[in-house]
């Protein structure tokens, strides 16, 4: 029966689905030709998982607006503001020739990112039939699909330039532009009368849960960012090689987003199962982190995290999203600034420990933060366990 829910949305959820597909393959189509940028720009390490700084850095300030454009622009304008944005910035990107402007653009196509990513959630749960559980089910299998097909399209595009997979963005976020642009009624989302502040996500902190949630995200994603910036370079793979390995670590992170999390979510509750898969997650970095010159024990690890992430994604979202008693997207931006300061640091710091001692202390490092977000995640179990109530529509 929940199936059959998941599946009768109205035509403006599949909108925003189908365009939320292309958006997310930006992030892992760029992932395979890391190696190949610094060794074609004559870049260090630390400058190209620049790319991944400045990205998610213009995305955290950025999440903080989203609230005051989509209240103004309405969730349509706000959705295909942010395509263009992403297509023109990655266009521009597969057109420079220097490390600094690409890192400069890559922060565009982060704030094009911010406005999609922020009102495609709120677009998906607000306009779904089928609660919002349910609905974040969607979002998470959007990102999913995104992610696992970006690396291996990343990739094939990617080996016969570094060019190619900026160039690659563009277009698809030209046809996803144009699909949001047919396909999603103007009605579904217009400007609200309430103008949003830009205090709210500030305000919606204030809510112990909601900041407890932040935190933790932000503390988990340093490991996130740490594999997805930094573990191209010690896999010794070519373009197509990285292109198969994210794939399947985006099949397990699409697969798990969508079966697994929500069986873990009514077993064991939110907090439980986070807390578990944060702690694996923790564990399988320090494993790269001691391992991380044995080819296949760095390979599998990637691939296998894929699982860990694709269900602690899902529950943090689901979590987040009934956190607190603030408006929906308030809540994402409040969440997603939190949550991508960590994604803005970790990148860089993982290549500067590179370069300060050696390969293996970026991941023992990250391995850290995230065991830390175990830590915060259960001192404050009783200000976020009510999480699971709301969901139950206690």
């Amino acid at each position: 029966m929940s199936q059959d829910s998941l599946l009768k949305q109205p035509k403006a959820v599949w909108a925003v689905f189908f365009a939320g597909i292309i958006a997310f393959m930006g992030i892992g189509l760029v992932d395979p030709i890391l190696p190949a940028i610094a060794s074609k720009l004559h870049a260090s390490q630390s400058q190209v998982t620049l790319l991944f700084t400045s990205y998610n850095a213009v995305m955290a300030v950025a999440m903080l607006i989203t609230g005051v454009v989509s209240s103004r622009w309405g969730i349509k304008g706000t959705l295909l503001a942010g395509i263009i944005t992403i297509a023109l910035f990655s266009a521009l990107g597969g057109f420079s020739n220097d490390i600094g402007t690409l890192v400069a653009l890559r922060g565009g196509w982060g704030l094009g990112n911010a406005l999609f990513v922020a009102t495609a959630l709120t677009a998906i749960v607000s306009l779904s039939n089928s609660g919002t559980a349910q609905a974040i089910i969607l979002y998470e299998a959007a990102i999913g699909l995104g992610i696992s097909v970006g690396p291996l399209l990343g990739g094939w595009l990617g080996a016969m330039s570094w060019r190619g997979p900026f160039l690659g963005v563009a277009v698809l976020m030209g046809v996803a532009f144009v699909f949001l642009l047919f396909m999603m009624p103007k009605q579904a989302g217009q400007a609200t009368k309430a103008k949003t502040s830009l205090l709210e996500p500030f305000r919606a902190m204030k809510h112990r849960s909601l900041l407890v949630f932040g935190l933790t995200a932000c503390l988990y994603n340093f490991g996130f960012f740490t594999l997805l910036a930094y573990a191209p370079f010690v896999l010794g793979l070519d373009e197509h090689g990285l292109g198969f390995v994210f794939l399947g670590w985006g099949i397990l992170l699409a697969v798990t987003s969508v079966f697994m999390a929500p069986k873990l979510q009514q077993r064991y509750g939110t907090v439980k199962s986070m807390g578990a898969m944060l702690g694996l997650f923790a564990v399988l970095l320090l494993v790269m982190g001691i391992w991380t010159d044995t080819q296949w024990v760095t390979i599998a690890c990637v691939v296998f995290a894929g699982a860990l992430l694709g269900n602690n994604n899902t529950l943090i979202t689901t979590g987040v999203m009934n956190a607190a008693p603030v408006e929906r997207s308030t809540a994402s931006a409040a969440y997603s600034f939190l949550r991508f300061i960590g994604g803005a640091i970790a990148p860089f710091l993982a290549g500067k420990l590179a370069e300060w001692y050696n390969p293996h202390v970026p991941f023992v490092v990250g391995a850290v933060f995230v065991f830390a977000s175990v830590v915060l995640l259960m001192l404050n179990k009783k200000h976020v366990q009510h999480v699971d109530l709301v969901e139950a529509g206690h």
